[in-house]
């Protein structure tokens, strides 16, 4: 098998995760500036296999496009046309970064580390992928 990345993509931060080769584990794994994101997609696909890409969806409470959506949308269609073999699914992101602050904080991170906003954007990302391999699996159960 092979990999699953999720990105949450934000306005100056990209938070990156990806699951083991088996799609057991998801794991934070980096932090990029937006400027760095297809640059480091195109390398670390060159070095290792990817099979889907999630990348977070901005709603709001009723579903719709949250303000957010102006700046993922257009990364999304960005990353399409730069891979156009590669499977993009998108994945709900509400509270995402409320669950990652809480996560880090019930860690018992220390005050400077709780607030490093580098890593809230790793968890969220993380819990983007655990979110969407859930929903992958309960699918599967489904049929």
């Amino acid at each position: 098998m092979s990999r699953i990345l999720a990105i949450d993509y934000g306005q100056k931060r990209v938070g990156i995760a990806v699951t083991d080769e088996l799609q057991i584990i998801a794991t934070p794994l980096i932090t990029l500036h937006v400027k760095e994101v297809m640059n480091w997609l195109s390398d670390y696909f060159s070095k290792e296999e990817v099979e889907e890409v999630v990348v977070g969806k901005a709603t709001d409470m009723h579903g719709n496009l949250s303000d957010s959506a102006r700046v993922i949308e257009p990364f999304v269609k960005s990353l399409q046309k730069k891979f156009p073999t590669l499977k993009i699914s998108r994945c709900d992101e509400r509270f995402t970064s409320v669950l990652a602050h809480r996560a880090i904080c019930e860690a018992g991170e220390s005050h400077r580390i709780r607030y490093d906003k580098g890593l809230v954007d790793k968890v969220s990302a993380t819990l983007i992928l655990q979110t969407f391999m859930q929903q992958k699996q309960q699918s599967k159960n489904c049929l």
